[in-house]
């Protein structure tokens, strides 16, 4: 009955971290550039009271044996960077990937980090930055005298500038691939750190060597399904249930034995 307990006990834990995961998904609904985050499991050791193919006889073994599991536990929480949705904006510095790839940018600090949250702004500088003035890598530079800028799905930055007829080249866009995108880790604000389990930075022009193109004018929705998150949820509340009454059921035979004369 102890062991019930605990098994139960691990089921409730395991489902708690499914439902804050799902949760997160929720929350992140209208981020851009978000990937949804998956809950994964595996089972605990096992107490074997009796191997399978132990002898029962002469000439006869146990063909199964007597195994007895000790509940479960979150194995790893995986992202999935299935591409999410265009949502056009006209804003001439919201650049979307379409398809593999991250824009590197540099942080306060130094440190190179990475994203799919194309919603770029022009700095008082006229360096292109990100919302929280993370650097886009390599530098590009708008000049103060430009009337309109131009991003191919190449990545190659052309301005119009006041008076001239001809657009003027002012930077070249690069995209980062990596060979398990899944193994960045999360560093918040949209940003993604590399790992030993992602591998190295692949850095390129948009859509060479497997890399995605951009388009300007528009950004990457968060790739989250609202209608399977909330099936999800329903499903984890009600596992969460079912192995409180697996605690309730064991407490309950446990009193009946301490109850007996």
């Amino acid at each position: 009955m102890i062991r019930s307990l605990n098994t139960a006990a691990t089921g409730m834990k395991a489902q708690q971290q499914e439902m804050d995961v799902r949760a997160n998904n929720i929350a992140n609904v209208g981020t851009t550039g978000f990937k949804k985050s998956r809950a994964e499991f595996e089972d605990l050791m096992y107490s074997t009271q009796v191997e399978p193919g132990a002898a029962t006889g002469l000439n006869s073994i146990n063909p199964t044996g007597v195994q007895i599991g000790l509940g479960v536990k979150t194995a790893a929480v995986s992202k999935d960077f299935e591409q999410g949705s265009a949502k056009v904006t006209n804003a001439p510095f919201d650049i979307e990937v379409q398809g593999n790839g991250f824009f590197p940018v540099q942080m306060a600090n130094g440190q190179i980090a990475y994203t799919r949250d194309g919603s770029f702004k022009k700095g008082p500088d006229g360096r292109v930055q990100d919302r929280n003035g993370n650097i886009l890598q390599p530098e590009v530079v708008i000049p103060p005298n430009s009337v309109g800028v131009e991003i191919g799905q190449s990545g190659q930055v052309n301005v119009v500038i006041d008076g001239q007829v001809q657009p003027q080249n002012v930077g070249q866009l690069q995209l980062v691939g990596f060979v398990n995108p899944a193994g960045l880790k999360s560093l918040g604000g949209n940003l993604f750190a590399p790992t030993s389990a992602s591998g190295l930075p692949q850095q390129g022009q948009p859509g060479q060597n497997g890399l995605g193109t951009v388009a300007q004018g528009q950004l990457e929705a968060s790739n989250v399904n609202i209608v399977d998150e909330m099936v999800g949820m329903i499903t984890t509340q009600r596992a969460y249930e079912t192995n409180s009454k697996v605690i309730q059921a064991s407490d309950q035979m446990l009193q009946a034995i301490n109850n007996m004369r």
